[in-house]
């Protein structure tokens, strides 16, 4: 019995620290925050085919995905903007994003929907999140150049920074294509 217990308390002591995931808002909670006067979020899909994906990586976007989800901000039959929820690696674990964006392409607004990392959740600062607030397709949307990193947090500015340019590209090329409506 005395060993079954040092077994798992030694096991327990090895584990890997409890993860330290923080769920603060869903994807529709983030899309009401975006674009609060909106009283409808019609949901489309972005489907890329392989040219367009080729256009993307011309660009130095990955694409990542053929197929985006995503919310179009309605009120009373208009559009008011957009917003594609995703998801990147931080260090170890996914960081869950929203991306909303208004009607010339620009970003609107990001929020993290879940961190799941131990360290590095200073992306949720609203101050970090803002700098990407006004950023088209036409900015360089790169930790270090328009962008600020954050020490210790590196890996999830890096990869936070690569997705929303990522989305900004993707609506940009749904908008010009005419895909979004």
């Amino acid at each position: 019995m005395r060993l079954t217990l040092a077994v798992l308390a030694g096991a327990v002591a090895a584990a890997p620290a409890s993860a330290f995931a923080v769920d603060y808002l869903s994807a529709e909670q983030a899309a009401q925050l975006m674009f609060p006067e909106a009283d409808r979020f019609e949901p489309r899909e972005i489907a890329l085919d392989a040219a367009q994906l080729q256009g993307l990586a011309a660009q130095g976007v990955r694409g990542r995905s053929a197929r985006w989800p995503v919310r179009v901000a309605q009120r009373g039959g208009a559009t008011l903007g957009y917003v594609v929820a995703d998801e990147v690696l931080g260090k170890f674990e996914l960081i869950s994003y929203a991306v909303g964006i208004d009607l010339d392409g620009a970003v609107k607004q990001v929020e993290i929907l879940s961190y799941r990392e131990s360290h590095g959740g200073e992306v949720r600062l609203p101050a970090w999140r803002h700098q990407f607030v006004g950023k088209t397709l036409a900015a360089p949307l790169r930790v270090g150049d328009d962008i600020a990193n954050i020490s210790g947090a590196t890996l999830s500015c890096t990869h936070l920074t690569e997705g929303v340019r990522r989305i900004v590209a993707v609506v940009a090329l749904a908008r010009r294509t005419g895909s979004l409506g």
